[in-house]
């Protein structure tokens, strides 16, 4: 019944856009693996919804996890032991928490070893140091040193993961010095009058990966951690992007200046956060650069494909109600612009969607160029700074919470849409109002990715399978792996309050199937594989939502009972692909 369901909206949609005639090349957009036979994708035995509300993970009988990496562990085995509440220095040498979009670079021939990259989204006051709001500066700075990014070395030994002392493990968090490249480089919208120094980047959520091999960590609710000691009233670009007197309750701006709204001195410091952040996994003493030309907003990730004249795109999805789904397209081959030493993610255009009836759709370039926005803005850098004004200008459409965006093989770019319940009013690519349960959007490019139409439909709805045995709601991490499988990860409300869980999805045959379930108050994030993909790497972040009353997850043996986030490592007891 539920195939079924799947089966027949793809079929609708295909069929509306194969009746406008609008196909690229002779190729409307239809099933990305038509034709491929009657090879079975999925053949797992999945977790029961009855299964799917225990205190930790329920996976397939046909596979087992591993925990690896939790919040605290040292990076360095020599490095500072866990404890709870973490001061700053160690935290500052141990995972942080919020585990979130990860990625996996093998440094073996046989992929078993390799470095681990893990965002951290946040970490409330009260999980991070049992307070609910910091009452000095190191309480701050251990608040901040739980956020950023981790680089660890692991290996596989015997079927089982272990951490490596390693040259190349760091933590990069909201201290660490950064660098700023592309149109606002230099620009006064992020100089400060006190000069301080670019430093730090924070609520690291998903990710992307380039040809080139560096690591992209995506900011996203930046303005949670800005306040204000006095009256602040914000200006309408501040309102857009969500920023307040009171932030959302960190109270960095209590005791760190640079995050105070109010202060004259750091008037700028919030426009230097809500970037797309390249790190060079393998050059620990290389700084962070954030890569202006890709826009700031709030981002969920930047899945980066090569298209066949070399240039490369990024997709990327603004995770906030009625808000847009982006593009980036270099401006030449990444290779010869790597020789010629400039970065394929500093020169290019950035685009915001609008999706139109019919199944078509137009990319739309953000450029100063363009009269319209020449009018509102002085330069490119501050129409970059003020993307989301910009993209409204233009007519983009708005979406459900577009979060992560996967590119498959056959050049389909799937996003996921988590929910709205605020919509009052459908759209073509968002057609239920309100929409608790949220959806995922589908579309190929013309042109190799490069092109400005595009053709979309509906991949699937959650409601269609809301109260169906393979139910799940607000789906967020997507993975599009290179046989026709979708894997899908949940962020909220699920069917019978269920644990989220992480599904896969044929999407030639619209099988839908539950791989792993978490624990209670938790999120399912985080999607990596070793090359062979008989590993794959997921994430439990907030487990209980930091709450030990809820879970002690991991139940860590030494003696602490306050949750952590953590990475399992999932494999089939069969050796085989993960999601087979």
């Amino acid at each position: 019944m539920t195939e079924g369901r799947i089966a027949r909206r793809n079929v609708i949609k295909g069929g509306l856009v194969m009746a406008a005639g609008f196909a690229f090349g002779g190729c409307a957009l239809t099933s990305p693996l038509a034709g491929r036979g009657s090879r079975e994708l999925i053949g797992f035995r999945p977790v029961a919804l009855a299964e799917a509300k225990g205190v930790m993970p329920a996976i397939s009988p046909d596979y087992e996890y591993q925990i690896v990496v939790p919040w605290g562990m040292p990076l360095q085995p020599d490095g500072p032991a866990f404890s709870w509440p973490p001061g700053a220095d160690d935290q500052a040498e141990q995972m942080g928490i919020g585990h979130d979009g990860m990625t996996y670079f093998p440094l073996s021939e046989d992929g078993r070893r390799g470095l681990l990259v893990v965002n951290h989204e946040y970490g409330r006051n009260s999980h991070v140091l049992g307070v609910r709001e910091p009452a000095s500066p190191e309480q701050v700075r251990a608040s901040q040193h739980a956020h950023g990014v981790s680089i660890v070395e692991i290996v596989e030994r015997d079927g089982r993961w272990e951490r490596l002392a390693s040259p190349w493990a760091r933590r990069i968090h909201v201290n660490t010095p950064v660098t700023f490249s592309g149109p606002v480089a230099g620009h006064p919208l992020i100089a400060n009058p006190a000069n301080n120094d670019w430093r730090g980047t924070l609520n690291n959520c998903a990710n992307g990966e380039t040809p080139w091999g560096t690591y992209l960590t995506c900011e996203e609710n930046f303005n949670l951690y800005f306040g204000s000691k006095t009256p602040f009233t914000p200006n309408e670009a501040q309102t857009r992007y969500g920023l307040r007197q009171s932030g959302a309750g960190y109270g960095w701006h209590l005791f760190d200046e640079r995050f105070d709204l109010n202060n004259p001195d750091y008037i700028n410091e919030v426009h230097r956060f809500g970037w797309v952040v390249e790190i060079d996994p393998k050059a620990p003493d290389a700084s962070p650069i954030k890569r202006t030309a890709l826009g700031r907003f709030k981002h969920e990730g930047a899945a980066v494909v090569e298209g066949k004249d070399g240039r490369v795109t990024a997709y990327m999805g603004d995770d906030q109600r009625f808000e847009f789904i982006y593009k980036f397209v270099s401006a030449g081959p990444w290779q010869e612009m790597r020789a010629r030493g400039v970065s394929p993610l500093d020169e290019g255009t950035l685009y915001v969607a609008r999706f139109d009836e019919g199944g078509t759709g137009q990319w739309l370039p953000l450029t100063i160029d363009n009269p319209k926005l020449a009018n509102r803005f002085e330069d490119q850098a501050e129409l970059l700074v003020n993307v989301r004004l910009a993209a409204s200008m233009l007519g983009a459409t708005d979406m459900d919470r577009p979060e992560w965006t996967s590119v498959a093989p056959d050049g389909h770019v799937y996003c996921t849409l988590t929910n709205n319940v605020r919509r009052r009013e459908p759209n073509a690519a968002n057609p239920v109002a309100p929409n608790p349960h949220g959806h995922i959007i589908r579309w190929r490019d013309e042109d190799d990715h490069a092109g400005t139409r595009f053709s979309w439909d509906i991949f699937l709805m959650a409601a269609d399978v809301y109260e169906t045995e393979e139910s799940f709601g607000s789906p967020d991490g997507l993975w599009a792996d290179p046989d026709g499988r979708v894997f899908i990860a949940t962020d909220g409300d699920q069917y019978r309050g269920i644990n989220n869980q992480l599904l896969v999805a044929d999407t030639a045959t619209g099988k839908l199937s539950r791989l792993l379930t978490g624990v209670p108050g938790c999120e399912i994030t985080g999607l990596t594989t070793t090359p062979d993909r008989r590993t794959l790497f997921v994430n439990i972040q907030h487990p209980g939502d930091g709450d030990p009353t809820i879970t002690n997850f991991p139940a860590a043996s030494d003696g602490h009972t306050v949750p952590r986030d953590a990475t399992l490592a999932i494999h089939r007891k069969d050796g085989g692909i993960v999601g087979s």
